[in-house]
């Protein structure tokens, strides 16, 4: 079988597409860095080659769903292929209006719709919906699919309800199990439930899950103790899905990079551009924020992309920030440990606060400027012997000379803007003693000072110097 493709793909991604291209129902279970999103696109362009579909939906958290538009289907789909990208927008001014409206209208090339996944839970984007894909043989896929893993969420009825219609249904997750097997239940059942074999919930329940009764007072319930036959429920995934990790993809570089956008709300926009055109911001309560020199106006620009914001008075000013959501979002997409760095001590006591929460105090240590002797001994042995699957700390005081060989993943929730600690803190987990390949994430909010940043530390570019030289 040969496909037209626009970029190369490695041998795991052509093994993915050789496997489902043709198949109604499939799933990328691919290692976040493992390239599940090209094989998406490849699949697309093959069924659409072969006049099998007209149309594909892509639904994808918040956080996601836009990095399709400016970055994936660009840079995989093949050129030849005439098509037109539609974004949902919840609030469209007059032009994005118009060009939805147009999607409803205008089929003479593959339309591709884009839309957030926390959209299926209103009636506006069900509706619209049904009209883009009205009398259309269409692809639905769901990236990043333990986002509907809840049966009785609205969004995953009502994107269960949406694959009825589909021509062709599609899950992408790096982990499609974050907390259960029974997690397994709604991703697979959107694109068919006989592929588990099993019509309800509770049924599949009561093959893989040991339950006990448990009472409170006058009222009792089922308590999922442990797990059973998941060798079966295993062999059952293999026939429609194929599941690649990066040590499974050995074509894979030692190194894998790639970028998770993060959307900004209103409040962060609004002091961003204030601090980016005037380099002076007038917060809600009067205090000043200044930024006369450049290194000043890049950390404070940087800060405020993270949600808080340090006045001239040094107080704290705190914000809503999507940025947290996007970090428990990339991590549920991996498997293994974790390193997050951030420059922000601020940004360190609330990831570790969200984590423990999340996943339990134990699974989560934290190294930086206050952290005494002891608790960084106990925090690196816990890492890399223990139980703690997640460690958070400054670069500037964990990036040097430790070992942390065992994450296979690292994010950079707020990079410093100095190339050498940038280095440095990638070598804490890829170095002697490192068997796996390690993925590296940037958390990068598009058209900011993030994308300047990246790119820069990306082509060696030291920005600490450039600060100095002024």
């Amino acid at each position: 079988m040969k496909f037209n493709y626009k970029t190369k793909p490695y041998e795991h991604q052509h093994e993915a597409l050789l496997r489902s291209h043709d198949k109604e129902n499939y799933g990328y279970f691919m290692e976040m860095g493992c390239g599940k999103s090209k094989v998406l696109i490849d699949n697309i362009a093959w069924l659409y080659e072969q006049g099998l579909i007209d149309t594909s939906v892509i639904v994808a958290p918040k956080g996601v769903y836009r990095n399709w538009e400016v970055s994936e289907i660009p840079t995989h789909l093949p050129a030849h292929i005439e098509h037109e990208i539609y974004v949902w927008n919840p609030s469209p001014n007059k032009g994005q209006k118009e060009h939805l409206l147009e999607g409803i209208q205008k089929r003479e090339k593959l339309r591709i719709l884009l839309i957030n996944v926390e959209g299926f839970a209103t009636a506006k984007v069900r509706a619209y919906m049904d009209q883009f894909v009205r009398r259309s043989a269409f692809l639905l896929a769901v990236d990043e699919s333990t986002t509907i893993k809840n049966p009785k969420a609205k969004r995953t009825k009502a994107l269960v309800e949406a694959g009825k219609t589909a021509s062709f249904r599609r899950i992408l997750t790096g982990s499609p199990v974050t907390k259960s097997p029974l997690d397994l239940y709604a991703q697979c059942g959107f694109m068919d439930k006989r592929l588990l074999g099993f019509d309800s919930y509770y049924a599949f329940q009561g093959r893989y899950a040991i339950t006990r009764t448990q009472r409170m007072g006058s009222h009792s319930f089922q308590q999922i103790v442990g797990y059973r036959n998941l060798t079966e429920l295993s062999d059952r995934l293999t026939t429609f899905s194929y599941r690649v990790t990066k040590e499974d993809a050995l074509d894979l570089p030692d190194k894998v990079y790639t970028i998770r956008n993060v959307g900004l709300t209103d409040k962060q926009l609004e002091h961003y551009m204030m601090l980016k055109n005037n380099a002076i911001a007038l917060l809600d309560d009067g205090e000043l924020v200044s930024a006369p020199a450049v290194m000043t106006q890049l950390l404070r620009l940087q800060q405020v992309l993270c949600g808080h914001l340090m006045t001239d008075d040094g107080e704290l000013v705190e914000f809503p920030t999507k940025r947290i959501d996007a970090l428990l979002e990339t991590v549920d997409e991996m498997s293994g440990k974790v390193i997050i760095w951030s420059r922000f001590r601020y940004d360190i006591k609330n990831i570790e606060a969200k984590l423990a929460k999340v996943h339990g105090p134990s699974s989560v240590v934290s190294y930086y400027g206050d952290t005494t002797e002891s608790e960084r001994l106990n925090a690196i042995t816990s890492f890399q012997n223990g139980e703690a699957r997640f460690f958070v700390a400054n670069p500037q005081t964990a990036g040097y000379g430790l070992t942390l060989t065992a994450a296979t993943n690292v994010i950079y929730y707020a990079n410093d803007f100095n190339l050498e600690t940038r280095i440095q803190s990638e070598d804490r987990a890829h170095r002697i003693g490192q068997t796996n390949k390690v993925l590296y994430v940037d958390l990068v909010s598009k058209g900011t000072v993030d994308e300047h940043i990246v790119k820069s530390l990306r082509g060696k570019i030291d920005l600490s110097e450039i600060g100095r030289a002024h």
